[in-house]
């Protein structure tokens, strides 16, 4: 599912007061990484990640990984933050996707 543009708004204000959670750091992303990415994101659908000072990975070539990899959708990248949405396959966790849905 593309984001539309309220949507992704709606998910920026959301993600807004988000402490990141994953930080990307002078290993870069490795596939242990993004199972616990993806894993967080099936609980809470929209998490911050950063990218610590001392990687090398560039936050556009993150974003593009994690996309494949999990099929999520970027948000949005600020500096070295980035914000990544998934809705949930389980029900119970759809808070934030069921109100997506509704934009």
């Amino acid at each position: 599912m593309e984001l539309r543009g309220k949507q992704k708004r709606f998910l920026r204000s959301e993600a807004h007061h988000l402490q990141p959670i994953f930080q990307v750091g002078k290993g870069g992303l490795n596939d242990a990484m993004i199972t616990q990415i993806g894993e967080a994101l099936e609980k809470r659908e929209l998490i911050k990640v950063s990218l610590l000072q001392n990687t090398d990975e560039i936050a556009e070539d993150v974003a593009a990984e994690l996309e494949a990899a999990l099929h999520c959708d970027i948000v949005q990248i600020i500096g070295r933050v980035l914000v990544v949405f998934k809705p949930s396959s389980k029900e119970k966790y759809q808070k934030i996707s069921s109100r997506v849905r509704s934009i």
